[in-house]
C-alpha cells in the first residue's frame, strides 16, 4: 500500500529486455534504477518500492540504487516497458509505521495508461488533460476525486464522457514528480481509486442478489397463479361433464 506522496525521482540505468518467448510475446524485463538513496536507507530484499505508480519487488540493492523485475502483466498494462537508460522515474516505498496519508490509498496496481492531450499554464500551476486507453476505466474516475497519475496522488478537475479526464498541478508538485516533465502525446500510468470498485462490487452484488429474489418471488406467484387456473379449469371441466 501507499500513498501518492513521490519521495523521490530516481534515474533508470539499464532495461535489460528478456528474450521473448515463444508465442513472441516479451517474458519479462529487469530494470535497475539509481540516484534513489532516499528510498533505500531501510530497504531489505523483497521490499515494495512504487516506480511510476507500479508496485514492485527489490530483488538487489545498494545505498543508492536498487532492482526489481517487471512481469509481462506489468508490460501490457504499464508504460515501464518503454522506458530507457537515463529516463526519471517516480519512486515510493510502501506504507510504514507513523506515515501519514497526505495522499489517498494507493496500491501500486496500475489499470491502465493515459495519454497527455493537452498541457497548459494556469498561473504558477500546469492543467493536464488525459486520455484513457481502455475507456473501461472512465467510470471510476469523478470530479474532485483521486487519481494515481504514475504514482502521484492528485485531485480530478474535469471528466467528461469520452475517456478523458483533468488534472491541476501545482508549482510545488511540479518540481517532485516526472509527469510536469512529460509533453503532449506521451503516456503516464494511471491506477483509480480503488474504493470506487469496492463500491461498485458491493452494489452489484446487492443488485445482483436482490434481482434474484424478485426473480424467485415472480416464478412463485406465476407458479401459483397457474395452479390456480388449473384447479379453476378442472372445475369447470368436471361442472360441465354434470351438464
Amino acid at each position: 500500500m501507499f500513498t501518492g506522496i513521490v519521495e523521490a525521482i530516481g534515474t533508470i540505468l539499464t532495461h535489460d529486455h528478456h528474450p521473448p518467448t515463444e508465442s513472441a510475446t516479451p517474458s519479462g524485463s529487469t530494470l535497475t534504477i539509481t540516484d534513489a538513496a532516499t528510498v533505500l536507507p531501510d530497504c531489505h530484499l523483497g521490499d515494495s518500492i512504487a516506480v511510476n505508480g507500479v508496485c514492485l519487488t527489490v530483488t538487489a540493492f545498494t545505498d543508492s540504487q536498487f532492482t526489481v523485475g517487471l512481469a509481462p502483466e506489468t508490460l501490457r498494462r504499464t508504460n515501464l516497458g518503454s522506458l530507457k537508460s537515463g529516463d526519471v522515474v517516480n519512486l515510493e516505498r510502501a506504507v510504514g509505521d507513523g506515515v501519514r496519508f497526505g495522499g489517498h490509498f494507493v496500491q501500486g496496481h496500475v489499470d491502465t495508461v493515459a495519454t497527455i492531450v493537452s498541457k497548459e499554464r494556469d498561473g504558477d500551476a500546469i492543467k493536464f488533460r488525459f486520455k484513457l486507453r481502455d475507456l473501461e476505466y472512465k467510470e471510476y474516475i469523478v470530479e474532485k476525486g483521486y487519481v494515481t497519475v504514475d504514482g502521484a496522488s492528485l485531485t480530478v478537475t474535469v471528466v467528461d464522457g469520452e475517456g478523458e479526464f483533468g488534472i491541476m498541478m501545482v508549482e510545488y508538485t511540479q518540481s517532485k514528480v516526472v509527469t510536469a516533465r512529460k509533453e503532449v502525446g506521451d503516456e503516464v500510468n494511471v491506477e483509480v481509486d480503488v474504493l470506487g470498485k469496492y463500491v461498485e462490487n458491493q452494489v452489484k452484488a446487492k443488485v445482483d442478489a436482490l434481482s434474484k429474489k424478485f426473480e424467485e418471488e415472480v416464478d412463485r406467484r406465476v407458479e401459483e397463479r397457474v395452479k390456480g387456473l388449473e384447479a379453476r379449469i378442472k372445475a369447470l371441466e368436471e361442472t360441465c361433464k354434470k351438464c
